[in-house]
């Protein structure tokens, strides 16, 4: 286990997100912290940075999500931003999606610890994930605005106005503009740059918001 006097306390901040889940909030912050050497998660230099830039950064996401959505976090590695996503809206449904064999099965050992009753954890490559039902589909570090596009859209073209939530940082103008002849061709409506959390939380998330044509 990663020395405790590393791992950064919990912002007062979190109790808003996470609401009556902040228990387990602060759970999967604890699985991250003593995990994350073991399964090469997060580095030593992300803890004193856990919650702001992971536990509770991949959790303003919950806001940008609908009761009874279906979310896909694909290639989502150490559950970010899933597992914090589907804490802060247990109303909502989230498929892990994940190749690497040890990271889906501890993906799925944490889902069970925690007791996430809306979360299904599927060790697949997103290109090889065969369903379209999906009604958004989210990734965090995963490819380049434009690649990534390549690999969530088929997963929501099933449903109506189908949404792409991409985690970016200052990047996201840049990636828009490269990524603008995929976002015409493959049928989606202008982007929006969110900025989710400022003034309140210690760190913003910065989102990029794309939804296809009704």
């Amino acid at each position: 286990m990663e020395d405790q006097q590393n791992i950064e306390l919990e912002p007062e901040y979190s109790q808003v997100v996470f609401g009556q889940g902040i228990e387990k909030a602060r759970a999967y912050a604890a699985i991250l912290a003593r995990d994350s050497d073991t399964f090469g998660l997060l580095g030593p230099r992300e803890l004193p940075k856990l919650w702001s830039r992971h536990v509770l950064n991949s959790g303003l996401l919950g806001e940008l999500i609908q009761h009874g959505d279906k979310v896909v976090d694909v290639g989502s590695g150490a559950g970010l931003p899933g597992i914090p996503m589907a804490i802060a809206v247990p109303e909502s449904n989230f498929t892990l999606v994940e190749p690497m064999e040890r990271r889906s099965n501890w993906l799925a050992s944490v889902v069970q610890e925690l007791g996430l009753e809306n979360v299904e954890v599927i060790r697949s490559r997103a290109e090889d994930l065969e369903r379209t039902d999906f009604t958004v589909a989210t990734a965090r570090a995963v490819a380049a605005l434009d690649k990534l596009l390549r690999l969530l859209t088929p997963l929501i073209r099933g449903t109506k106005s189908g949404t792409v939530l991409a985690m970016k940082g200052s990047k996201a103008p840049g990636e828009i503009q490269l990524a603008a002849k995929r976002m015409e061709r493959l049928g989606f409506e202008a982007p929006e740059i969110l900025t989710l959390g400022e003034g309140k939380a210690p760190e913003t998330a910065t989102v990029v918001r794309i939804r296809l044509r009704a």
